[in-house]
């Protein structure tokens, strides 16, 4: 039985750690992240994303920030059927571009890992729910378009947050939901 817990303690030390070595971007800057993004490329271990991840298509993300500081994110996803929408508010922390997000049912951790503001954002995620727990990337373009380079760089960092890259789903252009 000791044994079982003090393994126990020692897997929920190694998450709490890979949770703090995810890297957020340097002097990140509000004013500059906020406006639209199209998510044009994404991986994630969450079993519902693996699911879906063949016939999912690029969606819209538009990020704003209180006056307090917290980011309000409004995401349309293009369904079969439908655009379904999503209002999402994470809490900023004490690190510029680290937020949380907490309701009943889940904890997020986001982190904006790397951003140039103009052109792309890599952005890390991890949920915790009580069905299961979850990590994702996103490569979120100004632009519907994404170059061979960015798309690359974005590859690289899969196996660095624990994924691989066969739950990649690189998100064709869609003028749905606009």
């Amino acid at each position: 039985m000791m044994a079982v817990l003090l393994s126990l303690a020692l897997a929920l030390l190694c998450l709490l750690q890979a949770g703090a070595e995810v890297p957020v971007q340097p002097g990140f800057n509000i004013e500059k992240f906020a406006g639209m993004w199209h998510v044009a490329a994404a991986v994630s271990n969450c079993s519902m994303f693996l699911k879906m991840k063949d016939g999912m298509k690029s969606s819209i993300t538009t990020i704003s920030f209180t006056p307090e500081g917290d980011l309000a994110m409004k995401l349309v996803w293009p369904l079969l059927d439908r655009c379904q929408k999503f209002e999402l508010l994470f809490q900023r922390s004490r690190q510029a571009g680290h937020y949380m997000g907490m309701s009943a049912q889940e904890k997020r951790d986001l982190r904006v890992m790397e951003t140039d503001y103009s052109c792309y954002a890599i952005v890390h995620e991890r949920q915790q729910s009580r069905q299961e727990s979850s990590t994702a990337l996103q490569l979120l373009t100004r632009e519907q378009n994404m170059s061979p380079q960015l798309l690359q760089k974005f590859k690289e960092l899969i196996p660095t947050v624990g994924l691989t890259k066969d739950m990649l789903a690189i998100l064709p252009k869609s003028g749905e939901c606009q």
